[in-house]
């Protein structure tokens, strides 16, 4: 897995991990095979977006707009449905942008205001 979050955080439920932790388990259950995830973030006018993807089979068209409901998915669970609620607390949402079946990419959107990034006081950049 790699993260590249350096000098990221996040105002947040303090149940934000258990939405990684939800990614993380889609991606080893259902990804077919997965070898790589990777987390990045990048910082747009409106907010920020939190970028979560992995190598696996992807998402189909048919599935994605059923990925956020109640009892959907493969394992007809709550996982990513859980996963907006607790985005929701905090202001945030989550959106599959996966390019078919060529891996799955999530991205968490952040509005301004529910995270900061750190500056590291030694050479004034950040972390």
């Amino acid at each position: 897995m790699t993260e590249r979050l350096g000098g990221l955080e996040i105002y947040a439920d303090a149940m934000l991990d258990k939405v990684f932790r939800n990614l993380i388990d889609n991606s080893i259950r259902h990804g077919g095979g997965v070898k790589r995830i990777a987390v990045s973030y990048a910082e747009r006018t409106d907010g920020l977006r939190v970028v979560y993807e992995d190598d696996g089979m992807g998402i189909s068209d048919e599935d994605r707009p059923r990925l956020f409901k109640r009892a959907s998915g493969m394992q007809k669970g709550y996982g990513l449905y859980m996963a907006t609620k607790v985005l929701e607390i905090t202001g945030m949402s989550i959106e599959e942008v996966g390019a078919g079946l060529k891996g799955a990419r999530f991205e968490i959107i952040v509005p301004k205001g529910g995270y900061r990034l750190k500056v590291s006081a030694a050479d004034g950049a950040r972390d």
